[in-house]
């Protein structure tokens, strides 16, 4: 089971980037600029800490989400895809036009169960 997906175009994208920059990493804050949108960065370029969760990868590339932001995010399915348009970031993507957003979803209860176990 995988909690974050992405859509054709956005790994289109994540490829066009990978070859550009080489090794990158997704982190979804809840912060300033894009507010709860996905960032992408040169993996060097990102600093991680124990607030940050690892949600998965997508196109080899893991996905970071600030533990705050996950709180409300805890019990959906993610899946990465891009809109025209500039964001207010420094995602990687933004001289593209167009930016990373996310779609989601409320997790199936046996999604729920194997991401959320209840703890007894």
């Amino acid at each position: 089971m995988k909690r974050v997906e992405i859509t054709e175009e956005a790994r289109k994208v994540v490829k066009q980037l990978k070859d550009r920059y080489g090794d990158l990493i997704f982190h979804q804050s809840g912060g300033c600029c894009d507010g709860s949108a996905p960032m992408i960065f040169e993996k060097d370029d990102m600093y991680l800490d124990e607030s940050d969760i690892f949600l998965g990868e997508v196109v080899g590339v893991p996905f970071y989400m600030n533990q705050d932001q996950f709180e409300y995010w805890k019990h959906t399915h993610l899946t990465i895809g891009v809109t025209e348009g500039r964001g207010a970031s420094f995602s990687l993507e933004i001289p593209l036009g167009i930016r990373f957003i996310i779609y989601s979803r409320i997790l199936t209860e046996e999604e729920d169960a194997y991401f959320n176990p209840k703890s007894s």
